[in-house]
């Protein structure tokens, strides 16, 4: 197995099913020898996904329930990381995001550069805002399921870049806190140890920087944004994606959170690594995009 995607999932009933289309074939535009799994974990939902809705995918899929019950996806992403065949794996925190076509062809490229590769796609949000911007500026799920059938998603999925934001400014070599599909191997994982448990807060606080810092320090590290491929948070009420002033609040709680735990502030990773582009053509588009 090359790859393992590791999706956690809670009270995603709207979000998910359009995730795992994204993931699946023939929307991901990666080559049919190379091969890929999808695990999800359930992280408590009242009602929790099942294997028979996305029977229909293109995709070898599995779906679990967490064994511990907790508020922080933590231990559902450890669950699913200990689960992964892939020589390389990705952990997606929050399974609310669309990915772009070619976002695993550019994951199984990008690991083939270096002993030790963390891949880090950059984060886009759907819209025109940051989702803690957007209730604020009219955005909402109406707004959003308007956006993606004005564009005729999943068909011209390419367009979700002139549709969304990115997180990452300047755009694509600004300071970097997370990514939401962190690709390490597998080895690697084992070597972090997964996610720090300790993060035992609801929506998990800043385990997902917290996992990247760390496997940047690993022995050969080599940090590598794919800038013209990426995921796409759909608006769902998260902890720190709904509302400003909510998002704010729980930043700080984290922030000191995090304090406590690693003895210094959380920082943003100012190192731009290696910027990969996947596609010449396409990435010009999105550098010009961004210009505007």
């Amino acid at each position: 197995m090359d790859l393992s995607i590791v999706i956690v999932s809670y009270q995603m009933q709207r979000e998910l099913p359009r995730t795992l289309v994204s993931l699946a074939r023939p929307y991901q535009t990666i080559d049919r020898s190379v091969t890929y799994e999808v695990i999800v974990v359930d992280n408590g939902s009242v009602s929790p996904p099942q294997p028979d809705q996305f029977k229909h995918l293109d995709l070898e899929l599995s779906v679990i329930s967490c064994g511990t019950k907790s508020g922080s996806p933590v231990f559902a992403m450890n669950e699913g990381l200990a689960l992964a065949r892939g020589a390389f794996v990705g952990a997606w925190i929050d399974g609310a995001r669309l990915a772009s076509p070619g976002l695993l062809s550019a994951v199984h490229e990008a690991c083939q550069m270096s002993r030790c590769p963390v891949v880090a796609p950059l984060n886009w949000h759907l819209g025109p805002h940051r989702h803690h911007l957007a209730q604020a500026n009219g955005y909402d799920q109406k707004a959003e399921d308007a956006l993606l059938s004005e564009i005729g998603w999943p068909r011209n999925a390419s367009s979700l870049f002139e549709r969304s934001t990115c997180e990452t400014v300047p755009y694509p070599d600004g300071p970097l806190m997370e990514s939401n599909s962190l690709f390490l191997s597998r080895s690697a994982w084992l070597q972090l140890g997964g996610f720090d448990a300790a993060f035992d807060e609801t929506g998990g606080g800043l385990a997902n920087p917290d996992a990247l810092f760390r496997a940047v320090q690993l022995p050969d590290a080599r940090l590598i944004r794919i800038a013209d491929e990426g995921t796409f948070h759909q608006y769902h009420g998260g902890v720190t994606t709904s509302e400003s002033h909510a998002a704010a609040y729980e930043l700080q709680r984290a922030s000191r959170k995090y304090m406590r735990l690693r003895g210094h502030p959380v920082r943003q990773l100012r190192d731009a690594g290696t910027i990969y582009w996947h596609n010449a053509d396409i990435g010009e588009r999105h550098r010009n995009v961004q210009s505007v």
